[in-house]
């Protein structure tokens, strides 16, 4: 259940991810979409991030997968689109700006040493009593973040303490995420 799209899935998950948007926006219902790929059958946990001029515009995803992959990008676009809490609705004529993001989430894996984290491979998710954050692989990447920053900035989304990570009771999750956009992909004029 590992894996990896290929180019043509990953193609077809953006367009999904896109003509749902652009539904949602113009206030029509969400578009239904029928695939034969049977990843897209599969639960598997995804992140739909929107970037406008290269800036975070919204970014929600499930974790866990709760739902077939398709569902979930449908589900999620929706949400980093129109409600992602950090910002207000995208509306229609942003839509030629935006560059679409999915982030398709291996299982998490818990882990006893904080020197298996692999920065660029590895995303995090960190839960300690009712608090939890979760950061994508890329974050880390794209800020220049060493390990003990990425540690520090995802125990910062859950809300506890920067060192927290080294704290009793802590719970350190890894996972790794199948990452493509539009721009990369060549699907953005």
């Amino acid at each position: 259940m590992n894996h990896r799209l290929t180019t043509a899935e990953k193609k077809s998950l953006l367009r999904v991810a896109r003509e749902t948007i652009l539904s949602t926006a113009n206030g029509h219902n969400k578009p239904s979409f029928q695939y034969e790929f049977p990843v897209f059958h599969e639960k598997r946990g995804a992140f739909v991030t929107l970037h406008k001029n290269k800036e975070l515009r919204g970014c929600i995803g499930y974790i866990h997968g709760i739902e077939p992959l398709l569902d979930t990008v449908i589900e999620m676009a929706i949400a980093a689109a129109r409600r992602d809490p950090r910002f207000k609705p995208v509306e229609t004529h942003e839509l030629e700006s935006i560059d679409i993001e999915i982030s398709v989430l291996s299982p998490l894996q818990e882990i006893s040493d904080p020197k298996n984290i692999v920065v660029g491979t590895h995303g995090l998710y960190i839960e300690h009593g009712a608090h939890s954050g979760l950061l994508l692989p890329q974050v880390a990447t794209e800020h220049g973040w060493d390990r003990k920053t990425f540690l520090s900035y995802t125990c910062k989304k859950a809300g506890l303490k920067e060192n927290a990570w080294s704290d009793e009771g802590i719970r350190i999750f890894i996972f790794t995420a199948d990452v493509f956009g539009e721009k990369e992909l060549g699907l953005l004029s």
